[in-house]
């Protein structure tokens, strides 16, 4: 998703050597013996162009733990696939710190490719609350939350403002607007990331999710998906490209079509991340000052997003473990937190930052995107995280094309995800 691909796009030093690094394969020799030396830190596409700025500061002041940083590929699927590609390598493998997607803490933790985390070493008390679970696994804490993320309803003030329509709070209150208002000002009615990829992924976890359903349990042991929750949250997108309240380009959009639709002024209302928001109200943007953000709805009130963002992990093979985790209590620290925000335009995983009233000034939807993360939930947690979500794609798409009901959807969710877990 996008915001891992702008993700990956003070000092907070601490001196406890992290028990057992050594002994589980670190170096031993020269600079290296007490697990400290230098870092190669391995992340998707940093498109703000902020983090080498914010290494920069760790290398000054640790010239004998320097890090390299290693973007890879803008897509999520493909920096996923180099870097299991580089961790199946072993001691051979390149990456010390890995800023992965926080839906793939599990299938790295369960595949034994990241190491265990003492939780003391890190400030996680300071973090919002939910973010911490997106890091751990079968208990244990596998990574450190970096940058966190929810989805947001997007939507014109302005055209809702002349119409005195209050924003959407419910489904059926976006679909009436979508409906009705949308066509009178040449817009289309709502959009979110409707492509097969790990977007609509998301898109349909929210609306399961919205319904009050779930898809999977006990970490992707147990297949829940079937039920009526899942039902209305499939239907309810279904229903609106059936209805054409969800234009059929809406099914192409991954992040970026998506803003650019919304940013050009094409659409009503967008499902996407906060940096759509940034991006839409920029002086060179056809809509900005005309934006509003709320969270977003569902059948009955405020809806559930999912939890986006990113997780600093350890490979398991790491040449200097302690200092990969001096690394991240630095990368998490109030004060590059607060740059991840202000440099990065991406949401920091530190609560207080939320309630800072000069950085709520620069960025008026904070509020919204706190009370959105503090009530939004990881995607289904798996070891095989990444067969669920092709699942979920194959079968959602299906829904919405109308190649499949929403109910026979459900079924067939049921059926292949059980085939899933059960490898």
């Amino acid at each position: 998703m996008r915001w891992i691909h702008a993700a990956g796009r003070g000092l907070l030093v601490l001196i406890v050597v992290l028990t057992g690094y050594v002994a589980s394969g670190a170096q031993a020799d020269g600079p290296g013996a007490d697990g400290r030396g230098p870092l190669t830190l391995a992340t998707a596409g940093d498109l703000t162009g902020y983090l080498g700025s914010v290494l920069e500061g760790w290398n000054r002041t640790h010239p004998g733990e320097k890090v390299t940083l290693v973007e890879l590929p803008d897509s999520a699927d493909e920096t996923r696939a180099q870097m299991i590609t580089d961790l199946r390598g072993g001691e051979r493998g390149r990456f010390d710190v890995l800023n992965i997607d926080v839906s793939w803490t599990s299938e790295f933790a369960a595949a034994g490719w990241i190491r265990p985390l003492p939780r003391d070493r890190f400030p996680l008390g300071t973090f919002l609350p939910r973010v911490v679970d997106t890091a751990t696994y079968d208990g244990r804490l596998y990574a450190v939350p970096y940058v966190t993320n929810a989805g947001l309803l997007l939507y014109r003030k302005d055209v809702l403002a002349a119409e005195g329509v209050p924003p959407p709070r419910t489904w059926a209150e976006l679909e009436r607007a979508a409906k009705t208002l949308a066509p009178q000002y040449g817009l289309d009615g709502y959009a979110g990331q409707f492509l097969p990829y790990e977007g609509l992924t998301v898109n349909a976890a929210e609306a399961v999710y919205s319904a009050g359903g779930t898809i999977l349990g006990d970490e992707g042991e147990r297949v829940t998906v079937n039920s009526r929750a899942a039902r209305e949250g499939i239907g309810f997108l279904a229903r609106g490209v059936r209805e054409g309240w969800i234009p059929r380009e809406a099914l192409t959009y991954k992040e970026e079509e998506s803003k650019q639709a919304f940013q050009n002024g094409r659409l009503l209302f967008l499902r996407n991340w906060p940096y759509a928001y940034v991006a839409a109200s920029a002086r060179d943007s056809a809509v900005a000052g005309k934006v509003g953000a709320v969270p977003l709805p569902g059948p009955d009130g405020a809806g559930t997003s999912v939890l986006g963002g990113s997780n600093l992990a350890v490979g398991s093979h790491a040449r200097h473990p302690d200092s990969a985790a001096r690394l991240i209590a630095y990368l998490t620290s109030e004060r590059v937190q607060r740059q991840v925000l202000t440099r990065g335009a991406l949401p920091p995983v530190r609560a207080a930052l939320y309630d800072d009233p000069e950085l709520v000034r620069r960025f008026p939807y904070l509020p919204t995107l706190r009370e959105s993360v503090l009530a939004a939930a990881p995607r289904p947690k798996s070891p095989h995280y990444d067969q669920v979500s092709l699942v979920v794609q194959a079968v959602v798409h299906d829904a919405m094309t109308g190649r499949q009901t929403p109910e026979a959807a459900v079924r067939r969710l049921a059926t292949e995800l059980a085939a899933v877990s059960s490898r």
